[in-house]
């Protein structure tokens, strides 16, 4: 049976990627090469990359040449093929959790132990972060950024709706979901790719932090009650007309400045989309943390993201590119590294200018709010792809809830 056109110009783009890949690292890293070269699935930072490279040189000598992919699958198949090869990359980002653990199990990505150690000993990264990079008791890349997820929000459409103040409590939130719907403002925004998983990380996290996360570590059902409950809460909300449409491939950015949309749940990186729109943080928009769905909890559960840079075995130039890591982990180079982009740092020494920022990252630190690892980087990677595919069906048909969780349920299971 032929493959249709859609799957063989996925994988055409595919087989492009990783020839395109090898290409340039053929021109990347002698033998003593001073610069390095990273391949990255943030096309729109490169930019940023750009700046940090120009620092870089010049205080330790060593460059950075970024190679960016705007698709995901494609991306990741690159540097999968690349690894296997003679010819890899000298740094490429990845994921925690399972992701990482199944790429060490390949034997392909060097050990990051003593530069852990040290930059935990100079006080550049948390103790606490260092659970997300370690497998079988080793530590594996280092932290490319760290991002807390939160709520965006329009400050024009929220006064255009007498919306004074972000809302404190998810009866709040729906209330002030009420009052946009009531001036034609569609409330939330959703996606039906990459992203599906968010309002579902929000809503099963707001309503039980700890069974989120033994779900998300397999040891939990998808047709445990309150994870129904809480696709039903999802649908409920669908039904009522706070959800734009999921199948909508404008930038949210775009959406959330022109008021297309009011609300924007992302992670604090997104912080650099809303500038690079135009958008004056403060002024024209501002963020807040998402309230617990259940009352009843103590502590605000808060999803974090702490996105790696990976160091490849076999690397042609690794003193090169461990030189460059022990850099970057550095507070002067992760002031500009956080500051350019408007986001937090792993590296608690930075100090954060934008003063909503700076007070959202003290928050969430506090005794008050409770930190769960991102869905995405904390389901097995089957669960994963089941996922993100059950979460856009649910959005097409919401009544289809029971289905999609027993799909989910089974890949979980196997």
């Amino acid at each position: 049976m032929g493959r249709s056109p859609r799957k063989r110009g996925r994988m055409l783009a595919s087989v492009l990627a990783v020839a395109t890949l090898l290409v340039s690292a053929c021109g990347s890293s002698g033998g003593k090469s001073k610069n390095v070269r990273l391949y990255n699935d943030k096309v729109g930072w490169t930019s940023f990359y750009n700046q940090m490279s120009g620092t870089s040189q010049k205080q330790i000598g060593v460059g950075l040449t970024p190679t960016g992919y705007s698709d995901e699958p494609t991306y990741q198949a690159a540097v999968k093929s690349a690894l296997k090869t003679n010819v890899r990359p000298d740094l490429f980002t990845w994921f925690t959790g399972p992701q990482l653990e199944d790429l060490v199990s390949t034997g392909q990505v060097a050990d990051s132990s003593a530069l852990w150690q040290t930059a935990i000993k100079n006080g550049d990264l948390p103790q606490g972060l260092q659970q997300y990079y370690t497998v079988n008791g080793k530590q594996y890349c280092v932290p490319e950024n760290v991002s807390y997820w939160v709520m965006f929000y329009n400050k024009a459409q929220f006064a255009k709706a007498g919306i004074t103040a972000p809302p404190t409590t998810w009866t709040d939130l729906l209330a002030d979901a009420d009052k946009l719907k009531q001036q034609n403002i569609m409330p939330f925004y959703q996606t039906n790719v990459l992203f599906s998983f968010v309002w579902f990380q929000i809503l099963v996290a707001g309503s039980d932090p700890d069974l989120y996360t033994k779900l998300t570590q397999g040891t939990a059902s998808y047709t445990d009650p309150v994870v129904v409950k809480a696709m039903e809460q999802w649908r409920d909300m669908i039904g009522k007309g706070y959800m734009s449409d999921p199948g909508d491939k404008t930038d949210p950015a775009t959406l959330l400045k022109t008021g297309k949309v009011a609300m924007v749940p992302d992670g604090t990186w997104f912080n650099t989309s809303m500038t690079q729109a135009g958008m004056k943080p403060g002024q024209d928009y501002g963020m807040f943390v998402i309230p617990a769905v259940n009352p009843a909890l103590t502590k605000i559960p808060v999803p974090v993201e702490s996105g790696a840079i990976c160091m490849p075995n076999g690397t042609k130039s690794p003193e090169t590119a461990t030189k460059f890591l022990t850099w970057w982990l550095g507070s002067e180079a992760q002031t500009q590294w956080a500051n350019s982009r408007g986001d937090v740092s792993a590296n608690t020494k930075v100090v954060i200018p934008d003063p909503g920022l700076s007070e959202l990252a003290k928050s969430v630190g506090g005794d008050g709010y409770q930190l769960v690892n991102r869905y995405f980087d904390a389901v097995k990677p089957n669960v994963l792809t089941a996922a993100l595919d059950a979460f856009g069906a649910f959005m097409a048909k919401p009544d289809g809830y029971q289905q999609q969780l027993a799909t989910l349920q089974q890949a979980n299971a196997g």
